[in-house]
């Protein structure tokens, strides 16, 4: 097979979200798809203590309700029931909850191998192929699509190519694709922990002089911990040794969950806000990580990510037969941008507003928390928004 209709450059949760998004209308067209990702997906899916997680929002849940593999990913999907947002040292505190909102959960929690194997597996293979493990090295526009280079000196021709190869993206460098890039000055420390108390469906917001950090519920009484901590202070972070590291983070979040008993593996990432200025051209789309990547600490980015994809696979198919047509493309981007500037703005201003330590923002903040609790509409936006529903009333 030398060319498809579509080639997905990525074949990560995002990637293999539109492919199975897409996949029933294109096998009723005839489209041919093509996932081509570097690293292979595993044969069975293996539990592990230190996986990675994504919180998914409520709308993610509709979505993937919709495409008819939420009850899969349930069964290891941790609700969020309760999300309580604070100010350490301050008054200022807030709580939403899935009954005031009237929903069975604000929120879930799940592995991303969890996520990557329950896609895997409802892909249509007489539609979606795989190129696996494969990376494309370079990217020749032609004047009906895209021509592939790979690194196993093969090409592919598509009519239409999706760029979802994450936020680092050399081919989006490569094709001269700038992007817009605000540091926050701060790396996340990514792990999980064991409380001696049941978290119960509760994720906290903590904020603080140094930086914010959440705690999200997973399976096996497990929490997923982001804490943002800036330079040197999140390397020391890293290379403590278990008995320091939790007896530092105890004394930031308290005793909420009771004594913090074990951490896994601990990760870290610098963080920037990072925007491509450009995320669709004539047959190509710039999608995920590598059209917007976004601090991790309000929980947005995949969310985002994924009403992306339903909005461009809806695009697609009110589009010609043949997809990459530029107007399709540009009507799929405009009727994001709100979305998208909503979403980004409001995952930012938190960002930068609870990691203040300057006093004046400080104590707008503690007054902002109090003032949800006694102003039920802000409460209802801001719920809205972490829930994923605030720009997309169809959700």
């Amino acid at each position: 097979m030398n060319r498809v209709n579509i080639a997905i450059i990525g074949g990560g949760l995002v990637g293999a979200s539109l492919a199975l998004t897409l996949q029933a209308d294109a096998k009723a067209r005839g489209w041919k798809i093509m996932l081509i990702e570097p690293f292979a997906p595993g044969d069975s899916w293996q539990p592990s203590y230190d996986a990675r997680s994504s919180a998914l929002s409520f709308g993610t849940r509709q979505i993937y309700e919709r495409l008819g593999i939420w009850q899969q990913i349930s069964r290891r999907a941790e609700p969020i029931r309760q999300i309580q947002v604070s100010d350490r040292g301050r008054f200022g505190a807030t709580r939403l909850t899935a009954l005031e909102e009237g929903v069975p959960a604000l929120g879930y929690v799940a592995e991303n191998a969890w996520l990557g194997q329950c896609l895997w597996h409802a892909l249509d293979h007489e539609v979606v192929s795989w190129r696996c493990p494969a990376q494309v090295i370079r990217m020749q526009p032609l004047e009906d699509g895209y021509r592939l280079s790979l690194n196993d000196d093969t090409t592919l021709d598509c009519d239409l190519a999706v760029l979802a190869d994450g936020g680092r993206s050399d081919l989006r460098e490569q094709l001269g694709i700038h992007v817009s890039h605000r540091p926050y000055h701060q790396s996340a420390l990514i792990a999980n922990i064991t409380p001696s108390a049941s978290h119960c469906g509760q994720a906290f917001e903590r904020f603080t002089d140094d930086g914010p950090m959440a705690l999200l519920p997973l399976p096996e009484n497990r929490c997923a911990l982001i804490w943002t901590r800036t330079g040197m202070d999140a390397k020391r972070l890293v290379d403590v040794d278990e008995r320091s590291f939790l007896a530092e983070l105890q004394g930031v979040f308290g005793y909420r969950l009771g004594a913090l008993q074990q951490v896994g593996v601990r990760h870290l990432y610098p963080l920037a806000l990072i925007e491509a200025r450009e995320q669709v051209r004539p047959h190509l789309v710039v999608l995920g990580n590598a059209a917007h990547s976004l601090h991790p600490i309000a929980g947005q980015g995949f969310n985002l990510s994924l009403r992306d994809v339903q909005s461009l696979a809806e695009a697609l198919l009110k589009g010609p037969q043949t997809p990459g047509d530029f107007t399709t493309l540009q009507a799929y981007r405009e009727r994001q941008r709100l979305d998208q500037k909503l979403t980004v703005g409001f995952s930012d201003q938190v960002t930068r507003l609870f990691g203040s330590s300057q006093p004046l923002l400080a104590a707008g903040r503690n007054l902002g928390l109090l003032g949800l609790d006694l102003l039920p509409p802000a409460k209802r936006w801001f719920a809205r928004q972490a829930m994923g529903l605030g720009a997309r009333p169809d959700l």
